[in-house]
């Protein structure tokens, strides 16, 4: 009798878990690219709590998210999970959705869906403000240059416009390559304007310059990434993300700019 009251017990929980997730919008982003997405240690008005008691999100996307949550009607959980683990999280079921800063890419496209744009920008390269590349104003002008960018993103790959750059082992994280640009590990790395925006006004020795890469619209726009076979959400988050004009999402993005935390985790 005890084993079956334990079973029992078990299968309510599960149950009760299940109809509580069917309330939530769970979404997955790293809390580690501002002005998109950040850690913070204190809540304030626009802040989420981040699922398992990890701090506050806050960002750009997290905005995103609230209006599509609202639009659903459901309450919004922020899921922390590093980058490469996102897509793999979302197939899994363990979120409902990626807002990330993530660009809808053909490789992506192969795994995942993709909403309308919620961003577009374009790419540049950030730089030590009294470095040698801060004056760069073409691709030819990082030559002998150490480049670096973020692991498994397009960003990476528009390294090999850079004529007669060192391409530098990729790296997990902007904080990580905030540092190895301080201390000279690398003279440079690539970031979307917005990003390189919220690290300069973080870090008042770097700078950032465009030199002119060539890329696609979906590679320098952002989307948001749900599982494949779920037409019905994709519409429902596309009417949502019609409601947010052109203005209102500058205007988020630039208060995002202006209120990420001095050094975002």
């Amino acid at each position: 009798m005890k084993k079956i009251f334990v079973t029992l017990l078990a299968v309510a929980m599960l149950l009760s878990a299940c109809a509580f997730a069917e309330g939530t919008f769970r979404v997955g982003m790293e809390c580690n690219y501002a002005p998109f997405n950040w850690t913070q240690v204190e809540a304030d008005e626009n802040s989420v709590p981040i699922d398992g008691g990890m701090g506050y999100a806050g960002g750009y996307d997290v905005e995103i998210a609230k209006k599509i949550a609202e639009a659903l009607d459901k309450e919004l959980v922020i899921v922390k999970i590093e980058w490469d683990g996102l897509i793999p999280a979302l197939n899994s079921d363990m979120i409902d959705a990626v807002i990330a800063g993530m660009s809808p890419t053909a490789e992506r496209k192969i795994t995942v869906d993709f909403t309308d744009a919620y961003y577009n920008s374009d790419l540049v390269v950030v730089v030590r403000a009294d470095g040698n590349y801060a004056e760069a104003a073409s691709l030819a002008d990082f030559a002998g240059a150490n480049i670096t960018a973020q692991l498994n993103t397009f960003h990476y790959t528009v390294i090999d416009q850079l004529e007669g750059v060192n391409k530098m082992p990729a790296m997990e994280t902007f904080p990580a390559m905030i540092t190895a640009l301080t201390s000279g590990a690398i003279d440079g790395y690539i970031s979307e304007r917005p990003g390189a925006v919220s690290a300069c006004a973080s870090n008042a020795g770097l700078t950032f310059v465009t030199p002119g890469f060539e890329a696609s619209e979906e590679d320098t726009s952002v989307a948001v990434a749900v599982k494949q076979g779920q037409p019905e959400l994709i519409d429902q988050i596309n009417a949502a993300l019609a409601e947010i004009s052109a203005d209102d999402r500058n205007a988020l993005m630039d208060n995002a700019v202006l209120n990420q935390p001095v050094s975002a985790e």
